[in-house]
């Protein structure tokens, strides 16, 4: 098994607040693309927040982020993990978020898509930064089988803490 790394940071001095995954599944990484399995309901919810149907090309969902101010990240910079199940992460690597929060100080609202990112942002890196709120969110995989309207009603708290610039 060897180790596998997390993909740069979607920010720009614009972003209020910031989502954070684990570390992506097999098929993102394959594809080179955040929540790239089309089964992850991630962009699908995003783009219903906003009434808006997700666009299939990459590049303009990372565009449609940062027009709405939500930047876009992993708790995990490296790892090892058998499959895509984050319950098989093992020797998980924190990123670097001294520099993340020192680089961009408009964030602030961090979200955490799912337990295991929660969980290892607690005990890896602890809820220590000032004027930061942290909130865990239901995750977006699709081994977390939710009603799609009860996951936008949880994840609805995401546009209204963008949206308070």
């Amino acid at each position: 098994m060897s180790f596998i790394r997390c993909f740069p940071p979607v920010v720009d001095e614009e972003s209020r607040v910031i989502i954070l995954g684990s570390m992506p599944g097999r098929e993102s990484l394959r594809k080179k693309e955040y929540y790239g399995h089309p089964r992850n309901q991630f962009w699908n919810v995003l783009y219903a927040l906003y009434d808006r149907e997700p666009d299939w090309d990459y590049g303009k969902k990372l565009a449609f982020l940062k027009e709405k101010h939500i930047a876009l990240w992993d708790v995990i910079e490296t790892c090892q993990r058998e499959g895509s199940m984050d319950a098989n992460i093992t020797g998980e690597k924190a990123n670097d978020f001294d520099w993340l929060f020192c680089n961009y100080p408009g964030i602030r609202h961090a979200f955490f898509n799912g337990t295991k990112a929660y969980e290892t942002f607690r005990k890896r890196v602890g809820f220590r930064y000032d004027g930061i709120t942290y909130t865990k969110l239901g995750s977006t995989s699709p081994a977390n089988v939710v009603q799609f309207e009860r996951r936008l009603e949880e994840w609805s708290i995401v546009k209204r803490c963008a949206m308070n610039l």
